[in-house]
């Protein structure tokens, strides 16, 4: 009997003692709800922490629809416009005198348009050339500012425009890009009686109608001809460029133009140059100048022809027997398609009385453009030069010419 009470008794106490150990204390239940207390605030912040980065997320995705949406928006045409030419040359020339000889390769001009449209009516136009490469101290080329000038569109069929601008005279003074001309070089009716390229300051009008009458004026800066030296009374060494130019006396012109006709396109232009020299006394006074063209073109032959002439007065240049300075010439062409581009053919005869005697010639040529695209163009000429003075023979001349040009 006393040995099951025993074993019952220390059974009962083998059951009781982990009842009383898995019900904890105050103290015990205190530490347990402190614990999970830090475990809710690490869960906050950790919930916290994600909620920022989606929100984060949410914000890149909502730019980048955005950023979709605005490419693939339709984006309208800018104001400000860029274009250019160039022109890339090669000249042999075999000259009576071989001293005179050239042969050279020359990127003789690198161009840039930049225009600008500030309203529909108010436009920028500005030209920037550097001539033979490179420019500087003992270098053989120049930075030109060549154009800058505002235009106003008044009316329908009238314009005008203030600041440094090209002289409405001839043909290629106004466009002179290289795909829009045959031969390597220029025509030297355009280049020494009227002095291609020639800007002046100033300010112009024009006008035009549906007739195909159009017209021009302009008031601006003049020649400055030096009277003295190697250059003395030549043209092309009056142009100023409007580099802090003397303006004493002004110089106005005014041309006349009619393309009423399918193909015909013809101009009348007259220039007052009220002193040539910028200098009173220094026998050299005003200047006129007379200056016509034509071109005409049905199918793909095409005519042109231009004239000049000066009229000087001052007991200093009639004495130098430069009071009169004449040129012209004349140019059929013909331009072809072929299966890889455009072809032409052309040539050209040309006489000029200029200042020096080594001006006074006449020239034939015979060339070839090739355009493999209306923008490039590859050319070619043969050139033949006879001077007036028996003193100028040795400059006579014959050779050829390559070059390479393109505009944008």
């Amino acid at each position: 009997m006393n040995k099951y009470a025993y074993w019952l008794g220390f059974a009962s106490l083998v059951l009781a003692s982990p009842a009383r150990s898995e019900t904890p204390d105050i103290e015990e239940i205190w530490k347990i709800v402190q614990q999970q207390q830090v475990e809710i605030d690490q869960l906050k912040q950790q919930l916290a922490v994600a909620d920022a980065q989606l929100a984060v997320a949410d914000q890149k995705i909502e730019a980048t629809g955005d950023y979709l949406d605005t490419i693939a928006a339709p984006v309208a045409l800018p104001r400000t416009q860029i274009g250019g030419y160039g022109e890339l040359h090669y000249n042999n020339l075999d000259a009576d005198d071989s001293a005179r000889d050239v042969d050279q390769i020359d990127f003789h001009r690198f161009v840039l348009f930049f225009g600008h449209e500030f309203t529909d009516r108010i436009r920028f136009f500005s030209e920037l050339e550097l001539e033979h490469s490179l420019a500087g101290d003992g270098a053989p080329g120049e930075v030109e500012l060549e154009q800058a000038y505002v235009d106003f569109t008044l009316t329908d069929s009238l314009s005008a425009k203030a600041g440094l601008f090209l002289l409405p005279i001839g043909i290629l003074n106004e466009t002179h890009e290289p795909t829009t001309f045959y031969g390597v070089e220029r025509n030297s009716v355009e280049a020494d009686i009227i002095p291609t390229t020639w800007w002046e300051a100033g300010a112009a009008m024009s006008g035009h109608y549906s007739s195909g009458l159009s017209w021009d004026v302009a008031m601006h800066s003049g020649l400055a001809i030096p009277t003295t030296g190697g250059n003395a009374f030549r043209v092309r060494s009056g142009r100023q460029k409007v580099a802090e130019a003397p303006a004493n006396d002004p110089a106005y012109t005014a041309r006349l133009r009619y393309s009423g006709i399918p193909g015909l396109n013809v101009a009348l232009t007259y220039q007052y140059q009220a002193d040539a020299s910028q200098i009173s006394g220094d026998g050299l006074d005003d200047g006129q100048l007379l200056a016509a063209n034509a071109a005409y073109s049905i199918g793909g032959l095409t005519f042109k022809a231009v004239y000049a002439n000066w009229d000087f007065s001052g007991s200093a240049i009639e004495a130098a027997g430069a009071d009169s300075q004449t040129g012209w010439y004349f140019e059929p062409s013909y331009r072809f398609a072929t299966a890889r581009g455009d072809l032409g053919l052309y040539g050209r005869y040309q006489e000029v009385d200029a200042a020096r005697g080594q001006d006074r010639f006449s020239q034939n040529e015979i060339g070839l453009n090739y355009w493999p695209t209306d923008n490039v163009v590859l050319k070619f000429d043969y050139r033949q030069r006879d001077h007036d003075l028996a003193s100028e023979a040795g400059r006579d001349f014959e050779g050829f010419d390559l070059g390479l040009g393109y505009q944008f």
